[in-house]
Order: C-alpha cells, then structure tokens, then sequence
C-alpha cells in the first residue's frame, strides 16, 4: 500500500537536517533541489567539521534549541577547511547520542579510498554529487523518497 502524501509531509515537516558544506553554491544548490522537490524539511547550514561539531554539542550560537533544532539527518561534504568530514564523521560516531543520526556523505570524491574510509567510520551512505544540475535535482528527489519518506529515523537520545 503507498504511502499517504499527508504522513509524508508531517513526517517531512519534522526532520530537521543539518548540511556540512563549505561551498555556499553548493549549500544553494542542494536548497534549491529541495524545493524543486517540494521537500519541506528545514535546513541549517555550517560550513566546516567544527561548526558541525558545535551544532550537534549545542555550543556557542547553536545553543538555542529553538533557533537550531537537533537534526535528524546529517549532509556531510568530505572536503572542508579547518575539520575535514571524515574528521567530524569519526568525532559524531564515537559519542553515545550523535552516532545514532544517520550522516549521509555528499560530496565529489569517487575515490575508493574516501568511501571505504566513511564506511569504516560509520557512515550511512555515502553519495557523489553529480555534475549537472538536473541529476543533483533527481538525486535529491530519490533522497527524499529513501531518506523522508520510507526510513525510520531516530529521535535525540
């Protein structure tokens, strides 16, 4: 039996998603993708492996729970100034409460080793950005039917 579209926009409106980018074009771009695909999800922005870690430990500005709520999914780019995502991908997965949201890493690496290495760390799956436009689109379209729409995501603690 298919999924009723009103407990797939509830479930939408629900899941808080945090996005590791550094590259304010593609945080814009991946934005854009959700509204193409008329993702509800409110998305918060940081742009390195730190300011990750801060959001996720409520401290300094993101310890208002209101304004940063606690996501329920992790978009991980690998490539980032100051903490790399594999760097904060190993720090999330060693603590008792951040190992349980999915990270999802997205990023442009194809090479072996960055896959097995977030594997390895315990990541959830692992996506290459395509190069169009147009495919980012689909690829965020088929995110949210797997990741919004089919799977069960853990709540804080």
């Amino acid at each position: 039996m298919p999924l009723e579209r009103s407990q797939n926009a509830q479930n939408q409106r629900s899941v808080a998603i945090v996005i590791a980018e550094d590259n304010e074009d593609d945080y814009l771009l991946t934005k854009l993708a959700f509204e193409e695909n008329k993702i509800l999800n409110p998305l918060y922005w940081v742009k390195d492996g730190q300011e990750l870690l801060d959001y996720l430990q409520r401290k300094g500005e993101y310890n208002d729970d209101i304004k940063y709520p606690f996501p329920q999914l992790i978009l991980l780019d690998l490539n980032m100034p100051r903490m790399n995502g594999k760097t904060a991908l190993g720090l999330i997965k060693a603590d008792p409460v951040l190992k349980r949201i999915p990270v999802i890493v997205l990023t442009t690496s194809a090479a072996d080793e960055d896959i097995l290495q977030s594997y390895d760390l315990g990541v959830s799956s692992y996506i290459r950005k395509p190069a169009e436009n147009s495919d980012f689109v689909e690829m965020i379209r088929q995110f949210k039917t797997y990741w919004l729409d089919l799977v069960e995501l853990p709540r804080k603690g």
